[in-house]
């Protein structure tokens, strides 16, 4: 398929995602396990939200955040899988080229919000632990809003920033992204003027959007593992570290294939690599997170439970 020119004949106006594999005989494999990793995200994200909403016991400030967090892992997997998925159906690869800043805003908005929200979680965790005698004046209803409305803002900020830099570059063909949607590295690949601003960029606010927050949480959580030794019992430092876990689990999942998306700019020979860690960042990780969050914690299962089987508690 050829690349379609404004009349200068210099401005390419849509893009080519190649998808996950160009075998066709692969491509009715890749849309029923996308199509089942998909429903299986939404349906277990939209699930611990109903849970955290008719379960008395979680609300909490922990599961008001993890509420949030399962909203951002419906809206991430359905930024990149969907219009995905209706590629492999009409066997069209192409994307308009406002379409595909489009989903690079609202993935870097969603992705951001993450950032900040895990950040959250880990401030609260700390306050539960550590200064328990004022967590619920330190963590009441306007604290939890006003820190949701913050990591909004501040992805916003990010996202509309690295949308507006890339509008600026010249893409003049070729049009080809050898991924499933459009991202920061696989475009600079792409463009024809320089792109060492929009790196350093990325690289600035990088700092900021990830560096900040890991060093916030990393920080939270050395509080807290002196907190938690300092406990007595052997009972109750395993109940103050279960409660850790699952955060830290997800902390771990989500930064860790960040960084490998994106401090590895300029190299097309990764490129097959960055689906793999593509389909770790927007698909695997919003999927486990309901699966992490209910594994070892028999209040979220018990909601679960009342909530599939449509039974009240009657304690």
């Amino acid at each position: 398929m050829e690349s379609k020119f404004e009349s200068n004949g210099t401005a390419v106006t849509e893009f080519i995602l190649l998808g996950l594999v160009e075998t066709a005989g692969l491509q009715p494999v890749i849309f029923v396990v996308f199509l089942f990793a998909y429903l299986l995200t939404v349906g277990g994200n939209l699930s611990i939200l109903a849970a955290v909403f008719v379960e008395p016991k979680l609300h909490t400030p922990m599961y008001f955040f993890l509420g949030n967090l399962s909203m951002l892992d419906v809206g991430c997997i359905s930024v990149t899988v969907p219009s995905m998925l209706g590629r492999l159906l009409s066997h069209k690869r192409t994307v308009p080229y406002g379409a595909c800043l489009t989903q690079l805003f609202f993935f870097h908005q969603l992705a951001g919000v993450d950032c900040f929200l895990l950040t959250a979680m880990a401030y609260d965790r700390f306050l539960a632990i550590c200064r328990p005698l004022t967590y619920s004046t330190r963590m009441n209803h306007t604290v939890q809003r006003i820190l949701v409305a913050t990591s909004w803002a501040c992805a916003f900020s990010n996202a509309l920033t690295h949308t507006v830099a890339i509008s600026t570059l010249h893409f003049c063909g070729p049009n080809v992204i050898n991924h499933f949607y459009c991202d920061l590295p696989q475009l600079f690949q792409l463009s024809c003027s320089s792109t060492q601003l929009n790196e350093l960029l990325l690289f600035g606010l990088g700092v900021l959007m990830a560096g900040a927050p890991v060093i916030l949480i990393v920080t939270s959580y050395i509080h807290v593992a002196a907190a938690v030794l300092r406990i007595q019992s052997s009972e109750g430092r395993k109940k103050a570290f279960s409660t850790c876990s699952s955060h830290l689990t997800v902390v771990g999942i989500f930064y860790g294939t960040g960084v490998f998306s994106y401090m590895r700019l300029g190299s097309v020979e990764a490129s097959d690599k960055d689906k793999g860690i593509g389909i770790l960042n927007t698909v695997i990780s919003p999927m486990l997170n309901p699966l992490i969050y209910s594994l070892r914690n028999p209040d979220v299962q018990g909601a679960l439970r009342r909530v599939l089987t449509g039974k009240r508690d009657l304690a």
